[in-house]
This record gives structure tokens, sequence and C-alpha cells, in this order.
């Protein structure tokens, strides 16, 4: 006898499908992590150097605009990241 958890999941497998990806789709995929870490970690690195500058400075202003400058960027690398990850998933 099946849970109904298993039922559940039997029904969703049934409607949508668990699309399995292809070695080359997973290494497209890897790479594109990498890349993105390395961007976000150059970008993070940069900004809180230039954060703490301006804390230094007592530039309150300044520190605030880059906080924001540094939130933004960092949801826009992943944003990019998630899309181009999406599109390999996508292709045959």
């Amino acid at each position: 006898m099946k849970s109904a958890y298993e039922l559940a999941m039997e029904r969703l497998e049934k409607q949508a499908p668990t699309a399995v990806l292809t070695a080359k789709q997973k290494a497209e995929i890897a790479e594109i992590d990498s890349t993105y870490k390395a961007k976000i970690a150059e970008k993070e690195v940069f900004l809180k150097d230039q954060i703490k500058k301006a804390v230094a400075a007592g530039q309150a202003d300044e520190v605030q605009s880059l906080e924001k400058q540094l939130s933004f960027e960092l949801k826009r690398l992943a944003e990019d990241c998630e899309a181009k990850k999406e599109k390999a998933r996508l292709m045959k």
C-alpha cells in the first residue's frame, strides 16, 4: 500500500516529468556556477573594501550607497546565473 506522499509524487511526475540532464548540460551548468561564484566573490571583495574605506572616512551616505550597490549587484549576478543555467537545461 502506498502512502499519500508516494501517490502525490506519482501524480506530479505524470503532470510534469523530471528532466534528465545530459553530461554536457551538467558540465555546462557546473561551469556557469563556477564562473558566477567567482564574479560574485570578486564584486563582494571590491565593494566591501570600498565600504570599509568609506566607513573609515566617515562618509555615511557613501556607505549606504555602496551597500545598496552591493545588494543590487549580488542580486543581478544571481539572476543572470540562474537564467544561464535554465537556458543550459533547456538546450539538448
